[in-house]
């Protein structure tokens, strides 16, 4: 967060210059007012461009066995262009290195899914989950090991998570 503060501030002093230079170039004949409206739009910019990567940058920094089963994507009224151009705010990932089959049940699978949150400071959270496979039933573990069966939910047989983790 404090490196995307410097950086924003950077972008705005940077585009401030530009437009110091327009009303140099321009014998001051250019109003003054654009200098704070370049700085600006110069931080702005930069923000919007980090929200619309965050994303790409974010995935390519996973190891090759984290496989991305679920994007999500949000408008938000306060950010009226991400109606007409949304972009990935969080997703979540499979570590295939996580998946095991450690009952006697061998379609009940135990896996990681991890959870990647654009926010002010980027979140991650994790959660080890059970998937019985011939039913498609999905359900997280509590912290000391035992099944949430009341956040249990039934997948569909098109669902990334049930593809990748069953087929793993």
């Amino acid at each position: 967060m404090f490196w995307t503060f410097i950086a924003t501030v950077f972008c705005g002093l940077g585009a401030a210059g530009i437009a110091l230079a327009i009303r140099t170039a321009t014998a001051k004949r250019a109003p003054r007012w654009i200098i704070p409206v370049f700085a600006g739009l110069g931080m702005l910019a930069y923000l919007i461009h980090g929200e619309y990567t965050w994303y790409d940058h974010k995935r390519s920094l996973l190891p090759e066995e984290a496989v991305v089963v679920n994007e999500e994507q949000q408008g938000l009224f306060f950010r009226p262009w991400t109606f007409v151009f949304p972009y990935v705010t969080a997703f979540s990932t499979v570590d295939l290195k996580s998946v095991e089959t450690d009952t006697a049940d061998p379609d009940i699978v135990r896996f990681t899914l991890y959870r990647f949150d654009q926010t002010v400071t980027d979140a991650v959270s994790h959660r080890i989950h059970l998937i019985h496979c011939g039913k498609r039933e999905l359900v997280p573990l509590t912290s000391d090991g035992s099944p949430a069966i009341d956040n249990m939910k039934v997948l569909s047989a098109s669902d990334p998570l049930y593809e990748i983790v069953c087929d793993a």
